[in-house]
């Protein structure tokens, strides 16, 4: 029986930090078991400036402890330039993210689904200075569980537009994302979060509203999370970690109008070693974590490792006024290694 696993350190593509206190824990959190990790731009207001973007990485920067890295993006508007890219891309950025107006928390700066011909000189710049495309592609006026799939087509045009430009179909949910990322060119990557690993529309709202199992994109069926297992077994370098943990506090999802977000910072290794090991394949976990996503963002792997035991905690209920994903549950693995 395996009762430990060193495996390079994680990486997280797809993260979100927030701003001011929360941001600072947040931060703390996630360095405990990534060595880096991509922070998403749709803050209030977004960063969609360079002067934004290079005050948020200093507070950032500033948070991080010893031995993380973290990693930036630009938030994409109708109104962005060329100039903006090449400026971002200089300060250090490796992402430009593309929200679909309407699809997600703090979106409404994103781009219209009408106007996203607007962003062809950008993507053109984007191809020049080897900036990454994030994605988060869905439908804004489609039914809940088909937006995503509906944007697919759009996904295809834009990556055939544009060979060379580097695209992360961002936090996949749906067995037909799956497919499409497979048949697409070599530029075309996702990322596949753990809550979409576990979770199925019966867990949000099969039974009592569970409103720390809401996300966007909202976890969809049965089918379409063992499509997103099958692909991350696969060891297909074209889908790799995104957790996209993203906390709210607990009066912004314990409400009438709760918010889209799942915070799996502090259990997503834990939960990944346990799904992999489930599945005989905790050979590949590293190959998912640490490696498929450095190599598309073209990055170099990280030296350091990371201990995986076999050792049961308890989840706490609570990280300083954020409940976190499989709160009060017991885990059957924890990260050894903490900063």
């Amino acid at each position: 029986m395996t009762t430990s696993i060193t495996i390079r350190r994680p990486d997280c593509f797809h993260s979100h930090f927030r701003d001011g206190d929360l941001m600072r824990n947040v931060v703390r959190l996630t360095a405990a078991s990534f060595g880096r990790a991509l922070a998403m731009p749709n803050l209030k207001p977004p960063l969609t400036d360079v002067t934004s973007l290079k005050r948020y990485m200093r507070d950032v920067q500033t948070a991080s402890p010893h031995g993380f890295t973290p990693l930036f993006s630009l938030y994409l508007t109708p109104e962005t330039t060329t100039d903006t890219i090449w400026e971002a891309k200089k300060m250090g950025a490796v992402a430009a993210k593309l929200y679909i107006k309407g699809t997600t928390t703090n979106s409404a700066h994103g781009v219209p689904i009408a106007k996203l011909d607007f962003l062809e000189p950008v993507l053109c710049a984007m191809e020049e200075c080897g900036m990454v495309l994030c994605v988060h592609g869905e439908m804004p006026d489609a039914y809940v569980l088909d937006r995503e799939a509906e944007f697919l087509p759009i996904l295809g045009r834009m990556s055939t537009g544009h060979p060379r430009l580097r695209m992360v179909m961002e936090h996949i949910s749906d067995r037909r994302s799956v497919r499409t990322v497979q048949v697409l060119p070599p530029n075309v990557a996702a990322t596949i979060t753990v809550h979409h690993l576990l979770l199925t529309t019966d867990d949000v709202i099969g039974g009592m509203l569970q409103p720390h199992h809401h996300c966007m994109p909202c976890a969809k069926r049965p089918e379409d999370r063992d499509a997103l297992i099958e692909a991350v077994m696969s060891g297909n370098p074209k889908f790799f970690l995104g957790t996209d943990s993203a906390p709210h506090l607990r009066e912004y999802k314990e409400n009438a109008e709760g918010r889209a977000g799942i915070f799996t910072a502090p259990v997503a290794l834990s939960l990944l070693a346990g799904l992999f090991e489930k599945f005989g394949q905790l050979d590949r976990l590293e190959h998912f974590t640490s490696q498929f996503g450095a190599t598309h963002y073209r990055l170099p792997l990280n030296i350091e490792t990371q201990n995986i035991v076999k050792r049961a905690w308890l989840v706490p209920g609570d990280y300083a006024g954020v409940v976190p994903f499989c709160a009060y549950h017991r885990m059957e693995w924890q990260v050894e290694r903490s900063l």
